[in-house]
């Protein structure tokens, strides 16, 4: 079986939410649902889900703020609801980082539609950068078909796990990258709030690449969301 494109819904209309949540739901997704604004932020970083379908008027927080505080730190498309016909709105909308938006009342098949369209151009977006064999940044290169690191003409031994976490961070350069994620992606298991292999995996990597532990500058701990791998380190 495919695996389930996981959409997170942040509506507070009930009546809305468990529309859109069903036909989705028919129509082959998983579908997430949070109806507070205030709970927003920490849903998306921790669900992390493929598609972010946001409302603007919530409860708590609005839309607007969660796009804008999520957007540095979360790479998936992000679709905005609004039932406002100001122009203003969307315009400040795709400024902040939204990558879309529909107007309310919307069709099913054209909410289905725009959701496609969004999936299908970031699906594109990463297998350009997964055709990449080789990711360089000033002195480290890290070539991924030969699975070798290099730093400053030096030949950096890095374990399969340490290798593929690497590979992930550098790939999402700029982008933090949460805890959930990098589990499942390096150890095939969901992270249950405990797991540390990956902080270990992390100290590893820092030392290895010769990254000051107290002051990181290529790796960095962002507090309660993940690491960030920064692209112009050098």
């Amino acid at each position: 079986m495919p695996v389930q494109q996981r959409i997170l819904l942040i509506e507070d209309d009930r009546r809305l939410s468990t529309l859109i949540r069903d036909y989705l739901k028919q129509q082959g997704f998983a579908v997430i649902v949070e109806d507070r604004g205030d709970r927003a932020v920490a849903r998306i970083l921790d669900e992390q889900p493929d598609l972010l379908l946001l409302d603007l008027m919530l409860p708590g927080k609005d839309g607007m703020t969660i796009c804008q505080e999520v957007r540095p730190v979360y790479s998936g498309p992000i679709l905005i609801l609004t039932a406002r016909d100001d122009d203003m709105d969307q315009v400040a909308g795709l400024e902040i980082g939204a990558d879309d938006y529909v107007k309310k009342p919307v069709l099913p098949r054209v909410l289905l539609a725009r959701i496609r369209a969004l999936l299908r151009r970031f699906d594109r977006n990463e297998q350009v950068v997964a055709l990449s064999d080789e990711l360089c940044f000033g002195g480290l290169k890290i070539l991924r078909s030969a699975h070798e690191v290099n730093l400053n003409g030096s030949i950096v031994k890095l374990t399969t796990n340490e290798f593929e976490l690497l590979w992930l961070l550098a790939v999402n350069a700029g982008h933090v990258l949460g805890r959930n994620r990098l589990v499942e992606a390096v150890r095939g298991i969901s992270y249950d709030g405990l797991d540390r292999s990956v902080d270990v995996a992390i100290s590893r990597l820092r030392r290895k690449l010769g990254d000051d532990a107290g002051q990181p500058r290529r790796i960095k701990t962002i507090w309660g969301q993940g690491y960030l791998f920064v692209r112009d380190a050098w």
